[in-house]
């Protein structure tokens, strides 16, 4: 399994683009082979950092995701939110479990 992190700052007064594309974004991803979880979320400290969290079942999956429509839709776009670099990160995990066992 493959967990992706990341953190993208948003231009202010483009905030609202931004949430649009990212739900569009998100909803498509949702739906495609391989996509575990796939979710945008607004920092609670700075409204114009957003987070995404992404697990895929493969590395084959997660390379689909990169050749489908909705991401270059999200692409052609982004430049006119993203504020500067993102800071991504992917993970390979080997096992999952409960942080609180019972």
């Amino acid at each position: 399994m493959l967990v992706i992190a990341a953190s993208l700052p948003i231009k202010p007064e483009n905030r609202d683009a931004a949430i649009e594309a990212s739900i569009k974004m998100a909803r498509a991803t949702r739906e495609e082979p391989g996509c575990i979880e796939y979710a945008f979320h607004q920092d609670l400290e700075d409204p114009n950092r957003f987070h995404v969290f992404e697990k895929w079942e493969s590395g084959e999956a997660l390379e689909a995701h990169f050749k489908t429509p909705h991401m270059a839709a999200f692409q052609a776009v982004a430049g006119d939110f993203i504020k500067g670099p993102a800071d991504a990160k992917r993970y390979e995990i080997a096992s999952e479990g409960p942080v609180f066992p019972e």
